[in-house]
């Protein structure tokens, strides 16, 4: 049995659709479990209505409006315009949020997030398994929020493996002369509440299915030839790695690669499952490969540009020692507010941390010390990591910008830039 998972570009429109179904029918001798993510941007735009909402604006409902007509056009582009049973299905999923809309905001913004955002993936997969029945294909759509279980930290959901594993198990017996679909990114609690197990987290939910499931491999199918050292849209001289260890391909995804989600190794290597990522437009071209057997070329230096980071630079009020006590409280604040820290520096009088900004999950950790330290932020910068840097890449790759923060190792260097 072989995981596939599909982003949100190979679900963009109903030609992409189109060529997904002409992929899975080249696998027609396989047994398969899909995982789709939700169409295009529509992620980033339910996000847009959740602040909306919370600003009790009437922005959310027109937003709303704009997301229903994007998917009726897919939708048409797929099955015309008879009807379809689907029509229905999509309607009634997104009265979910409508019916969200017209109540309160609940108190704790991840848990309004978490029951808006994630009804992208569950109207994505509708479509698609709908799709997959109308051309022949025999197909069970399945509720991911059913097998993944998690506990109630929204936004980033932590996942139950005991209780997980012996629910995706159970599939097993599907399988028989059917292609099961389900979502990317979203699990379920205890209480029945939706949780998002982190940004871009579908392809972490294909690696829970597929190590829980003990599948024969993983393919993530991207708008990309496979894992490339740099992104191909900055860097015109970006390669192709044909293969990578796990351990190397983890350390890209941490550092912020966005191929792969950070999580998304882990589950793979304990199982020993490898993982693919191949291009969505050429399935025939062989990608790159992931699993412990692969050989590593540090002749390719791996170049990783985050933008829109935050260097955050925090002191005591009394003018203290930064010691242990304040950092373990710091860092305990960072982890419970589900903030990564993409770089830190630590001094006698203060800490320094590079983040990805967001205002909401960065409040929570101000307000916790207002009292006792001081927070300085510089926005609007960039963070650049090398992999096996050469210097002299390193020197034209700064040319013009300040460097503020940087930091080197024998193999990486990081630097803080505007």
């Amino acid at each position: 049995m072989k995981v596939f998972k599909f982003g949100g570009f190979a679900v963009s429109s109903a030609a992409n659709i189109k060529n997904l179904v002409k992929i899975i029918n080249m696998n027609s001798t396989d047994q398969l479990l899909i995982i789709v993510s939700a169409m295009g941007k529509t992620t980033d735009a339910l996000e847009k209505i959740c602040a909306a909402y919370i600003n009790n604006s009437e922005e959310a409902i027109l937003l709303l409006q704009k997301i229903k007509e994007y998917h009726e056009q897919i939708i048409a582009g797929l099955f015309g315009l008879k009807e379809h049973p689907v029509y229905d299905e999509v309607v009634n999923t997104f009265i979910e949020i409508e019916w969200m809309l017209e109540d309160e905001p609940h108190p704790d913004y991840d848990f309004n997030y978490d029951q808006i955002v994630s009804i992208g993936e569950l109207v994505s997969s509708k479509i698609i398994a709908a799709y997959l029945a109308e051309c022949g294909i025999s197909t069970k759509w399945i509720d991911a929020r059913s097998y993944i279980h998690t506990d109630n930290s929204y936004r980033e959901g932590i996942i139950d493996w005991d209780k997980t594993s012996a629910s995706i198990q159970s599939l097993k017996k599907q399988f028989k002369n059917q292609v099961i679909i389900s979502q990317g990114f979203i699990g379920g609690t205890s209480e029945n509440f939706t949780t998002t197990l982190g940004r871009e987290g579908s392809d972490y939910s294909a690696a829970v299915f597929a190590s829980c499931i003990h599948a024969e491999s993983l393919t993530v199918w991207k708008d990309v030839p496979g894992i490339m050292n740099a992104d191909p849209a900055l860097f015109s001289s970006a390669q192709k790695y044909e293969e990578l260890p796990y351990l190397e391909a983890l350390e890209l995804a941490y550092y912020g690669a966005n191929i792969i989600h950070p999580k998304t190794i882990k589950p793979l290597q304990n199982a020993g499952i490898p993982l693919f990522v191949k291009p969505f437009l050429k399935p025939e071209e062989s990608g790159t490969r992931i699993d412990q057997s692969a050989k590593l070329n540090t002749d390719i230096q791996a170049i990783i540009l985050k933008k829109n980071q935050t260097l955050l630079t925090i002191s005591t009020k009394d003018f203290s020692y930064m010691d242990e006590k304040y950092l373990s409280k710091l860092l305990k604040a960072f982890s419970e507010a589900h903030i990564k820290l993409n770089m830190m520096q630590l001094s006698a009088l203060s800490v320094s941390v590079c983040l990805d900004r967001d205002d909401v999950k960065l409040k929570k950790v101000t307000d916790l010390f207002q009292d006792k330290l001081l927070f300085s932020a510089i926005e609007g910068l960039e963070l650049l990591t090398m992999i096996y840097f050469k210097e002299e890449e390193i020197k034209k790759l700064i040319k013009g910008k300040t460097v503020l923060k940087e930091q080197f190792s024998k193999k990486t260097a990081q630097l803080v830039m505007k």
